[in-house]
């Protein structure tokens, strides 16, 4: 069984930073994209940064000079550093891969359970 398990979200004060971990596990052929979404309440989960297999990346307007994303292709994990925190980034933030699990299969896009980021002014 494949799964994402995030971790690193809690509590920061604004202009403080955080960093993110999602690992995945399982039986992996191969990961291509990874990325971060967050969903804060009351409004539609929405993209935060991406990144490709060779470490392009791409990133939201809202975060860019901020967060960074990474990846340790050898250790299936991709994490989101973000500094300089304001409160609007305050929301549940999600780990999204796509994934070859299986030769019969095609790849398919995995999500973590997500993990809270609470940022406080």
């Amino acid at each position: 069984q494949v799964q994402l398990v995030e971790s690193g979200g809690g509590l920061a004060q604004a202009g403080g930073s955080l960093r993110l971990s999602c690992a995945a596990s399982g039986s992996i052929f191969s990961i291509n994209n990874m990325g971060w979404y967050r969903q804060a309440p009351g409004k539609q989960r929405e993209l935060v940064a991406t990144i490709t297999s060779g470490g392009s990346t791409n990133y939201a307007d809202s975060v860019k000079g901020r967060f960074t994303i990474s990846r340790d292709n050898a250790k299936n994990t991709v994490y989101l550093q973000m500094n300089s925190l304001k409160s609007e980034d305050t929301a549940v933030y999600y780990c999204n891969a796509e994934m070859l699990t299986s030769l019969y299969k095609p790849i398919q896009g995995y999500w973590g359970q997500g993990t809270q980021v609470t940022v406080s002014s």
